[in-house]
């Protein structure tokens, strides 16, 4: 069996809010960086808790060892943020925030382009949090995001959802 399949069965099944095995896929890869590719490739996974998984252990190993992502930053940009699905959309808000200073401009303008994208479009609730907690981050430094966060917070504080109206005014009384 490769990899990959082998990954990905094992990413496989149970309680779709679970981390199922994601805990020990990822220490196996810390522990053989080589098969690293492998569980990126479960990206691709027709199963969408697979994904969830995945998207899971991309943040533990970022915040273990951020130098085996790296090399993926351009897939991440280009292929992984095109899967439409929340667990994705949010980890990359998440990714692009631990990996800031390892971005380079264009890599770093089509993170922002992304997750602004996701503030304008996406409903999910995590992904708005997620999305305004890169981007307040950002924009501590840029005043143009700045300026284009700020309708968006407004906007948001108007949520529904507690969660995303408190996250929205908690950015704008520490941007504003």
């Amino acid at each position: 069996m490769s990899q990959q399949l082998e990954f990905e069965s094992r990413l496989m099944g149970g309680h779709p809010n679970s981390l199922g095995n994601t805990v020990e896929v990822v220490e196996e890869v810390l522990a053989h960086p080589e098969k690293f590719d492998e569980l990126f490739h479960c990206y691709f996974s027709k199963d969408e808790v697979v994904r969830l998984r995945v998207s899971n252990a991309m943040k533990r190993i970022a915040k273990a060892d951020r130098s085996l992502l790296l090399p993926y930053l351009d897939r991440f940009l280009n292929e992984i943020a095109h899967i439409d699905q929340a667990s994705t959309q949010w980890t990359l808000a998440q990714l692009f925030d631990l990996l800031e200073k390892e971005l380079d401009p264009h890599q770093k303008e089509q993170a922002l382009s992304i997750m602004q994208n996701n503030l304008t479009h996406h409903t999910d609730w995590i992904v708005l949090n997620q999305s305004m907690t890169t981007l307040a981050g950002w924009a501590k430094i840029d005043q143009n995001l700045k300026k284009w966060l700020q309708p968006h917070l407004e906007r948001l504080a108007a949520d529904s959802r507690k969660s995303v109206a408190k996250t929205a005014l908690k950015f704008m009384e520490t941007l504003y």
